[in-house]
Order: C-alpha cells, then structure tokens, then sequence
C-alpha cells in the first residue's frame, strides 16, 4: 500500500483516528473543474472536490484555492515575490460556491468519482484530517502543490498510487508551454512570466506533473477505469458527466511578442529615417548627429525611452531581485539578465529629457566614456543571447525573445547612441 508520507502527511495508520460514516455506499465524492477565468489569479483554472453523504444529508465543497489578502495588496504581492504562499482548505455549500464561479462567469463541470467503499474511507478520513486547524493552511506552490495536486495526491493515496502508476509517461508539453497557454486572455502577463521564467520550466513534464492544471487532471481521470463494478460491468473512474454552468471562455488577446514588436520597431525605424547631420553647437560643442522634426521626433524618443528603459530595468530588478531574496528558483539564474538590465530603470531620467527639452542628453569628459561601454556593453550581451540562442547553448527557451524583441532592443541602443547623447568633444565618440 502507498504510504501518504510520499505527500508529507503521515502514515495512512495516524487516519484510523477519524471515524467514517456507517454506511459509505451512501457517501458519495464528485470532482469539480472549474474553466479558467479572466483574472491573473484563476488563467489556471481551478479543482474542487464535493462530498455528499447522504447519511446525515450533508453536502459540502472542499477548496484548496482560498489565500489571505488581508494584509493588503502590497504586503500580498511582496510575500508572492519572496515565495511564502500560504493556501489553505476552506469549506462550502455547492450553493455557496458555484454563486462565486458564476460571478466570475466560468464554466463548471461535476463528475462523479466512482471508489469502493475502503477507497471511500481512506478519502473520507483524509478530509477529516485536513480540516484540523493545523494542517488547514499549506505552502502553495503552482506547479507542485496546488489546489489540483492537492486532490490528485488524495486521490492517488485513496487508490492505492493507481493514479501515478496508470500516467507514469512523459507528456508532450513543458510548463512554459502551459503558462503561455492559459495566460493568452491577459498577454501582457504570459509575456511576463515567460521573460521572468528560467530554464527550470523549459523540460519536458510527466503526465503525473501534467495533473496541476485542473482541466488537464480531469482529462486524464477521464480514460481511467475504477474498481467499482454495475452489472457486471467496470465502471469508469469519472461518470455522470455533468455541466453545472456554462459560459464563453476568455477572449484571447493577440500575441504579446507581436505587439512587442512592432510597437518597439515602428518608432525605431522611423526615428532612423529622421536621423539628420547637426551642425549647430551646444554648450561650445557640436552633436554629430540629430533628429529631424524636432518636437515630435524627440518626444517620440522620450516615450519610446521612458518604455523601453523601465521594462528593461523593471525586468532585470525583479530577475536579479529574485534570485537573492525568493524562494521562486523558477525565477533565478535567469538567461536573460543578458539583455534585461536592473540598471537599465535609471536610463528614464535620460528619457525625461528627450520628451520634455528635446534634445540629447550633454556628456561630460567624466561619463561619456562610461556611457559609450554601458551601451558597447548591451549590444555585445545582445550579440552572445543571439549566438546562445542560435546554438542552443542554453536549456532556457529564449527563441521568442530572440526572434520579437531582440532585433527592436539592438536598434533601440544602436539609435540612441548615435543622437541620444551630446557628446563633450567629437574626438570622445566612438566609431
């Protein structure tokens, strides 16, 4: 028999404890899927389990997806950061929690789980030894410990590993894949995830690991048979099929690195075509190169800069942030540092004076030579990604960002080198 320590949580003995109905061919288990929704927190979907027993007409709802914001969005999103996600088991009426599905518009279907009785017992006290105050709260992670997993390692444990041991092969997709999946109605969040994600989520998943999506474990408990017979006849795992509610699915939004891109080229080679020979002096020195169309051209580099520059360094922040203080190693030693510099943030004051005095930002003797090997440095990390990339030198999937954003950041830098900065004497620019 498998032993429920696989899952941290004791021995099946410490359960003898919790006692069962008297009857437990009247106690009866469904899943709950629920589809995915329009929210960052719910892209993934989400897995219920409801327990009838008809013993005692009680009818319940188990939900593992229930977190505390009481704390605030900030003191929220910084425990999210650092990785401390605390879940915890909350329990309703099916009445009370189809109501929030609704108001959510998101489909929901219901299936019944066909166990024998002792497979009914070992899920039952299982249950019961959940809602002890001490073991109601747990370490949420979204792949490996979620309200989905949660109920598959029930499951699993009730059926004797029959679970793991029926789905041991390896699926078709990474986690990468699935996080771009489900995150198509809010783009700008799957493009997030996928530039702040290392190479970790970038290897080939189990079907066992495959189950932490809701949608994908109720699809795999569809092809599994169950040790309850009717007639004579082997009943599958998952039977009475039952849409509760049905509503359209999210809207898919258009590819984020499409958008990225031609929001990021567009301006970039427009500014190029505006690229003029300058003759007139600043502060006794010339600037080799400006910017046709003065007002517009200008401001359209300064907002250009203020996006560009902020993503980047926002970017590089949280990638080199991570690494140091979360406890998200999905989010360390990330290749693409290389492009996304922390430093990068402080290039929007530069940006600031595009968009507000149109005209290039003065170098002095002092930082014109740092300027020059800050941007030599960024083309050269640029250049290594590229050949990284082209090589598969890396185990991280960098060929959306290589393809999409990498030429529009080359020209970018190349751009502003060239107008961006006045030079402090000509002989101090490089080539």
């Amino acid at each position: 028999m498998i032993s429920s320590s696989l899952y941290g949580q004791g021995t099946l003995d410490s359960l003898d404890a919790y006692k069962v109905p008297p009857d437990m061919s009247r106690v009866h288990f469904y899943l709950i899927t629920v589809d995915v929704g329009d929210d960052v927190w719910n892209n993934f979907g989400h897995t219920a389990l409801r327990l009838f027993d008809e013993n005692i007409n009680q009818n319940t709802i188990f939900n593992w997806g229930v977190f505390d914001t009481s704390g605030g969005v900030l003191g929220f999103s910084w425990d999210f950061f650092k990785g401390v996600m605390s879940y915890r088991l909350s329990v309703n009426s099916p009445s009370q929690e189809f109501a929030s599905y609704a108001a959510q518009g998101r489909t929901v279907w219901q299936d019944k789980i066909n166990l024998t009785n002792p497979q009914k017992e070992i899920l039952y006290r299982r249950l019961m030894w959940n809602l002890e105050p001490a073991n109601v709260d747990y370490p949420y992670q979204y792949f490996f410990d979620n309200c989905t997993t949660k109920i598959r390692d029930y499951l699993d444990e009730a059926l004797n590993g029959g679970i793991r041991s029926d789905f041991s092969g390896q699926s078709r997709f990474t986690f990468r894949d699935h996080v771009q999946s489900h995150y198509q109605s809010v783009g700008f969040v799957g493009f997030s995830l996928d530039i702040l994600m290392n190479s970790n989520i970038d290897r080939v998943i189990s079907e066992w690991e495959e189950m932490f999506l809701p949608l994908k474990f109720r699809e795999y408990l569809l092809q599994m048979g169950s040790n309850v017979a009717e007639n004579g006849e082997q009943l599958m795992l998952l039977s009475e099929q039952q849409v509760v509610m049905e509503f359209p699915p999210p809207t898919i939004e258009s590819d984020p690195y499409q958008v990225a891109s031609v929001v990021l080229l567009s301006p970039v080679l427009f500014l190029f075509l505006m690229i003029r020979r300058v003759t007139q002096r600043y502060y006794g020195t010339y600037s080799k190169f400006g910017l046709r169309g003065d007002f517009i051209c200008w401001r359209l580099l300064g907002i250009l800069g203020l996006i560009v520059m902020f993503c980047s360094g926002a970017y590089g922040l949280l990638m080199l942030g991570s690494w140091f203080v979360s406890d998200h190693v999905d989010t360390h030693h990330n290749m693409n540092l290389l492009l996304f510099w922390p430093t990068d943030i402080l290039g929007a004051f530069v940006a600031l004076r595009w968009l507000f005095l149109c005209e290039p930002w003065p170098t002095t003797h002092n930082n014109a030579p740092f300027i020059n090997y800050y941007l030599l440095g960024h083309i050269s990390t640029m250049l290594v990604y590229v050949f990284i990339t082209a090589f598969g030198l890396s185990s991280q999937f960098t060929t959306s960002i290589a393809l999409y954003l990498l030429p529009g950041m080359f020209l970018f830098v190349c751009l502003i080198w060239i107008v961006g900065f006045q030079p402090a004497k000509s002989k101090d620019i490089f080539f």
